[in-house]
Parts: structure tokens; sequence; C-alpha cells
């Protein structure tokens, strides 16, 4: 006869889950989930101006999931229609100068005009942890608490330009969900500058009295693409120095070839931590539209920069497409080793890696 051996141990039958969950509760998630997949859905609700699926949607845009990617093109398809419905205004200046600032007393002054308002806020990615504050809904207080605004900060990442990679389509889906005056915020370091001229109407630069830039804008570049610029913070001790200063931007921006959109770029000052100057730079903003759009370089510009972006798409699908390879990635890795070794000169190792994939052609 055998007799069973004692244990402490002991199993008990556990509870199911149907008896600790309520199951209304797991259908209304499921039901939530089944409709954040839904294309249709997020976008009937985008186009009725609900943010949380606007904001869904910019991040299924921003997403490099191949299965996101394809939803995105859906969803840009569908809202393309009701796009192209708004001024589109490009915001720059050195780290310092008061951007983020003057957005918001900016934006609170379209806002009060009746005007619904996107800010699509590039913060600036770290080169070592690759991390970003966006910092800039704290930075804008009120205008985040401004139903007639949304504040949209991006990581610029190692985008062209510093520019957030799919800024672009981000404007897209802001008009479609009936914003009508959009503001992109710049990095305000390296070629951002460059990258946001070319999917903007109207450029604005900011810049600081005192600051030593006076005299910089007689060379080309930034100031160039500038329509107009705006001295910010001429205020206090500092009214005296902003006068000077947009004497000194004036006699620059005469040495510049006139501008194809028969637009001569204006210097403004303002403060916009006192809200003042603010209705002055609105003013010059639709002298500028109601110009451009009576002699059509408006529609002109915006055909131009969605040639450009086409071609720079394809630029980017290319590079993405050849770095993905894994026999280039396998060449590649080799070939970095011989240029550290000093066995390969980067030019050689180039033209070897490029013959690689000719042959593969």
């Amino acid at each position: 006869m055998t007799h069973k051996k004692k244990t402490a141990l002991k199993t008990t039958d556990g509870v199911s889950n149907s008896e600790i969950i309520n199951p209304a509760s797991t259908a209304k998630f499921k039901s939530k989930r089944a409709k954040t997949r839904n294309t249709d859905a997020l976008v009937k609700g985008l186009l009725n101006k609900n943010i949380t699926d606007l904001s869904r949607a910019i991040t299924i845009i921003e997403s490099t999931n191949p299965q996101h990617q394809q939803q995105a093109n859906q969803i840009l398809k569908q809202c393309l229609p009701h796009a192209n419905k708004s001024i589109r205004i490009g915001i720059t200046g050195v780290p310092g100068v008061g951007k983020s600032t003057f957005i918001e007393a900016f934006g609170k002054h379209a806002t009060a005009q009746g005007k619904r308002v996107a800010v699509l806020a590039i913060d600036p990615s770290s080169s070592v942890t690759k991390g970003s504050i966006l910092g800039d809904k704290t930075r804008m207080e009120a205008l985040v608490n401004d139903k007639n605004a949304y504040i949209r900060p991006s990581a610029s990442g190692n985008s062209l330009g510093g520019v957030a990679r799919k800024t672009r389509e981000t404007i897209m889906l802001c008009e479609a969900a009936g914003f009508n005056i959009i503001l992109i915020e710049t990095v305000g370091v390296g070629q951002s500058e460059t990258a946001v001229h070319s999917m903007v109407d109207f450029f604005l630069l900011l810049k600081l009295a005192g600051a030593g830039d006076e005299l910089q804008g007689i060379k080309r570049g930034i100031i160039e693409m500038a329509d107009a610029i705006a001295i910010n913070k001429a205020d206090g001790d500092n009214q005296k120095a902003a006068k000077l200063a947009m004497l000194e931007f004036n006699r620059a921006l005469h040495l510049y070839p006139k501008k194809a959109s028969g637009w001569s770029p204006k210097v403004s000052s303002c403060s916009a931590l006192q809200h003042k100057g603010i209705t002055d730079i609105w003013a010059l903003i639709s002298d500028y539209i109601t110009l451009t759009k009576s002699n059509s370089f408006f529609d002109k510009k915006r055909n131009d920069q969605n040639k450009f972006w086409l071609i720079q798409t394809i630029e980017n699908r290319l590079k993405s497409d050849f770095f993905n390879r894994p026999d280039i990635k396998k060449e590649l890795e080799k070939q970095l080793l011989l240029v550290e070794s000093n066995q390969a000169t980067p030019f050689a190792a180039a033209e070897l890696i490029l013959n690689l994939n000719n042959k593969s052609l």
C-alpha cells in the first residue's frame, strides 16, 4: 500500500480572468483600440477638428513602423483635398532671441482675430543621447490653454537641417483639421532655416539689437531668405539699440537683388514679452500675402515647393534603401575599418561600394 507524501505546498485554483476583469471594460478597451487603427474613423475625427485624432494621425505620420507608414499614406491621401487652405509662416532666429515668447504673443493675437493657429515646434535632438526636451508647451502656457491653438513639438533627430522628418506632412494634417495659420519654429542653428524656408509662404527672421549681427546682414545667407526681420526685445533700455539695429538692417537689405515675389523685405521691432509691435508684424505678413496672391507668386511658390519635396522624398528613400541593404552594410563596415587603418582612401572605398550597388542593378 502506497502512502501519499505529505507536503506543506498546496496548489489552489486561481481566479479566472472573467471574474477579475469587467467584460464591459474589456469591450470598451478593444473598441477604442479598433477605432485607433481605423483610418477612416481617424480621418473623419480629424476633419471634424478633433485634436486627439489629429495628434494620433501625426504620431502615425512620424512613425517608422512599416505598418504605420502604409496607414500614413492613406491618411494623407484622404486629407489632401482639405489641405492647402492656410498661411504657413516660418519663424527663425538664434537660441535666446525669444522665438517661443514671440510665437505665443503672435499666436494669441491671431486667435483673438478668430484664426485657428497650429504651432509646429522643432526641438533640437542631442547628438550624444539622441533625446529632446520638447518643452515648448511649457514655454507657451497661455497659448496651450487657448481652444483655437494647437502646439505640436517634434524632435529634429538627424533629419535634413534639423527639421522634423515629417513636418511637411504634419502641415497638411493641421490644415485639414481647420487650422488656417501654421507657425513653424526652427531650431535656429545649422541648415534648419533652409529646410523650413522650402515649406512656408512667409519667412520671418527674429534678431536681437546689439548682438553684433547688424553688419553681418551684409553677408548672403539667412537674411537673403527672410521676407521680414523683426528686432525682438525692443523694450526698456534696449529701445535705442533696437532703432539703430533697424537702420542697419534696412541698409543691408538694400544690397540684395529684388525678390521674385516683387516684395521688398521689411524691418520691424517688437517686444514679445510686452506684446508690442505684434500688430505691425501681422500687418506686414497680410500685405505680403495680398501682394503675392495678386501677382500669382503665392501659388507658384507652393507648386515649386511641392516639386522640391517630391525630389527630396525620392532622394531620402533611395538613400535609406541603399544603406539598409545587407550587402552594402557588410561592405561598408569592411571599408570603414580599412579607411580607419589608412589602408584605403574614403574616395576609393566609396567608389567600391557604389560599384557594388551598380552590379546589383
